[in-house]
């Protein structure tokens, strides 16, 4: 099963005084590469929150970001109007000693100095991170869902470009016979022209010939080819996904249509042996984001 190592999970609960929200986001990487957004109250559990995503995703640059509301009106953050006063009349000496007007703008300069709000500083609630836990496994599901359906529309793009390049190899066979015609009749007319037929070994330039000619043959690396194709179709089907073996393979894959492109010498096997190298680059460039 081929996933794609792009998805994004959203998952929330409800504890007595807040709503949780989890929400996990993944980009292609070689690595897992995490980064965590998470509020002060729940910074301790942090090591526990990557631990819990390293064992549900084995790659990818994932972002998680989790925030809660408040929804208990009696849990809100309040005004400390004691000190926001005390800001407000030190403000004013300081515009008075400085003949400057006064406004409402000193309140909202006031606000954002320090210790102008109240804020609980809450203990986590084992009971309630069990929830969270839950909720952060179930957004990762989502996310999963998510990698999953982008993998059904990677496997079916990259097995139509494996298909094409197969067709591509099966197009090359008439112009590899005809090629060897031509070889053939070209040293010949090139001997004929250039050396007398009585001064050389007919039997010798048979030999020779044969041996030149084994040399451009492709048949191997034709074969090998297939094979490589094949293989790749079979990891596809495989019931873990593995990008990276998926890699390996396309690279061999890539190893003999360069070959048999140096030893093509002839037009029409080279724009077959483009066509299968501009497929196969598509596929490396799918393979990037297969986990």
């Amino acid at each position: 099963m081929i996933k794609s190592m792009t998805g994004f999970g959203k998952a929330e609960c409800e504890l007595k005084d807040r709503k949780v929200i989890i929400e996990i986001k993944s980009l292609n990487s070689k690595n897992l590469d995490i980064y965590a957004k998470i509020p002060g109250m729940y910074r301790e559990k942090e090591l526990e929150i990557r631990n819990i995503i390293s064992k549900k995703l084995q790659r990818g640059k994932v972002e998680f970001v989790l925030y809660y509301e408040i929804t208990d009106d009696n849990r809100a953050t309040t005004i400390n109007s004691g000190v926001v006063k005390n800001y407000i009349d030190q403000l004013k000496s300081v515009a008075d000693d400085l003949n400057l007007e006064t406004s409402e703008q000193l309140l909202q300069i006031a606000i954002r100095l320090p210790d102008t709000l109240n804020t609980e500083r809450d203990k986590i609630d084992e009971n309630d991170w069990e929830i969270i836990s839950q909720t952060i496994i179930n957004a990762l599901d989502k996310l999963d869902e998510f990698r999953i359906q982008e993998g059904k529309y990677l496997k079916k793009d990259v097995e139509q470009r494996i298909k094409i390049i197969d067709d591509k190899k099966n197009e090359i066979t008439p112009f590899e016979i005809a090629r060897t015609e031509k070889i053939k009749e070209k040293l010949k007319v090139s001997l004929n022209k250039n050396v007398d037929e009585q001064d050389y070994d007919k039997n010798r330039f048979e030999q020779e010939l044969i041996y030149y000619l084994e040399k451009l043959d492709i048949t191997e690396e034709k074969v090998r080819l297939t094979n490589h194709c094949n293989y790749f179709l079979e990891m596809l089907d495989e019931s873990e996904s593995n990008g990276k073996k998926l890699g390996f393979i396309s690279q061999e894959i890539g190893r003999e249509i360069n070959t048999i492109g140096s030893k093509a010498n002839d037009s029409d096997i080279q724009k077959r042996v483009v066509l299968m190298k501009d497929e196969l680059e598509k596929i490396k460039e799918q393979m990037l984001n297969i986990l």
